[in-house]
């Protein structure tokens, strides 16, 4: 479904985010502020854009279905912006992006710590000309402490923040070891906290006409998301362990091999387990005493799922779900990618959404996720596919009042 404008007002609608970052986490971010309505212009470096653009393959297809030099990766965090390519190591670039500071609401960056302050960039040097900006940076390490220098790549955080010592199977299993989670989570994490920063500095502007600069840092985000692995560890010392697709403080929640394959259960609570075993035939595995709380039921893990397991194998997993799915127990079966797109709920929601793409480079439209934003009076916007690098350069710097004349010298003399 190729999806158009959306003609509602937005939550953002007027607010101006000027857009300095690359890869995922900094873009994760300012796209769910274009989503919520933002005018979200996105710097690129002239002739080469984000990094992300070139992370393939996989690569978009044109209008032929062969594949271009434009990777899809790009397109996952920047709808809904417009792309402007500016030299910024250039004097008169950086000329450029101070007035463009000068008139947005918010700046987002992720350099290293110090790193735009050569440019005259950094929110010392712009909250001068404009005190109600609101300045996010996002860093690997923070802006403080003895690794602040350092890089920070999400493959990297999730190693250090020990997410990886929790995901996967234990050393002594088949396939065991540490594992990275499938996307990079503590980047999208810090676009979501970043954005909700953002939000809360918008707030407190109204209060007080002032701006203020926001640290956002991968490290900080890695050990926020550890949670209840986190608290646990806090709270008896003893660190958490690797243990699969089970959980460490329920049971059964866990997958479990079917007739065909496998599903998920997620039991949470004594009701829901009461009723998997009248479902499964043997309602004496609830009144068993082992088995007669969450918490004896982690205990005894050993020896309840292997004997839940010789049941589940009994049917397919579309039958377990046809016989569950209507006594309020959570199973469900563990779809592919392709699976997930082609769940009933997954199109009743709309969650993939096709948007024309206007720039004269042989791709007609692209297709994401949707927002997950489901606000009703102020939904999120559908503007603009992912921009082609540079497709906004003319439209934006006329809006900051120059000629077509003083653009054509700029682009010649390589500035933008």
């Amino acid at each position: 479904m190729v999806t158009t404008a959306t003609a509602k007002p937005a939550a953002l609608d007027g607010i101006k985010v000027l857009d300095l970052s690359r890869v995922l986490a900094g873009p994760w971010c300012t796209q769910i502020l274009a989503d919520l309505g933002a005018d979200v212009v996105k710097i690129e470096r002239p002739g080469v854009g984000d990094d992300t653009r070139h992370w393939g393959p996989p690569f978009l297809k044109d209008a032929q279905g062969q594949d271009t030099d434009q990777a899809s990766y790009f397109t996952c965090c920047n709808r809904n912006k417009r792309s402007v390519t500016i030299d910024m190591a250039s004097g008169e670039g950086q000329q450029l992006l101070k007035k463009m500071a000068q008139e947005a609401d918010i700046l987002v960056e992720n350099f290293k710590t110090g790193g735009l302050r050569q440019y005259g960039l950094d929110y010392e040097s712009l909250r001068e000309a404009n005190p109600r900006l609101i300045y996010c940076s996002v860093t690997g390490f923070g802006h403080d402490g003895p690794h602040a220098q350092r890089a920070g790549y999400d493959l990297m955080i999730q190693a250090t923040s020990g997410m990886m010592s929790i995901t996967g199977r234990p050393d002594e299993a088949p396939g065991g070891g540490p594992l990275r989670v499938g996307v990079a989570l503590t980047d999208l994490f810090t676009g979501v906290y970043a954005s909700s920063a953002i939000l809360a500095a918008l707030h407190v502007r109204h209060t007080t006409g002032q701006g203020q600069h926001i640290d956002m840092a991968l490290l900080d985000v890695g050990m926020a998301i550890l949670a209840n692995q986190a608290s646990a560890f806090l709270n008896t010392g003893k660190a958490p362990q690797r243990q699969g697709n089970s959980h460490p403080s329920l049971a059964p929640y866990q997958d479990f091999r079917t007739q065909d394959g496998a599903m998920l259960l997620a039991i949470g609570n004594n009701g829901q387990f009461e009723r998997f075993c009248e479902a499964a035939g043997h309602a004496e595995w609830a009144a068993d005493p082992r088995f007669a709380s969450n918490t004896l039921r982690v205990r005894h893990r050993e020896l309840l799922i292997p004997m839940m397991e010789e049941v589940t194998r009994t049917r397919s997993t579309a039958q377990w779900i046809a016989l569950l799915e209507d006594k309020a127990v959570p199973c469900g079966p563990i779809n592919d990618i392709a699976q997930a797109f082609d769940d009933e709920q997954v199109k009743a929601r709309g969650l993939a959404v096709t948007l024309p793409r206007t720039a004269d480079d042989g791709i007609a439209a692209i297709t994401g996720v949707a927002s997950p934003l489901r606000l009703q009076a102020t939904p999120p916007v559908l503007r603009r596919a992912p921009p082609a690098l540079g497709q906004h350069t003319d439209e934006v710097l006329a809006e900051l009042g120059l000629d077509a004349a003083r653009v054509a010298q700029l682009r010649a003399a390589g500035v933008i």
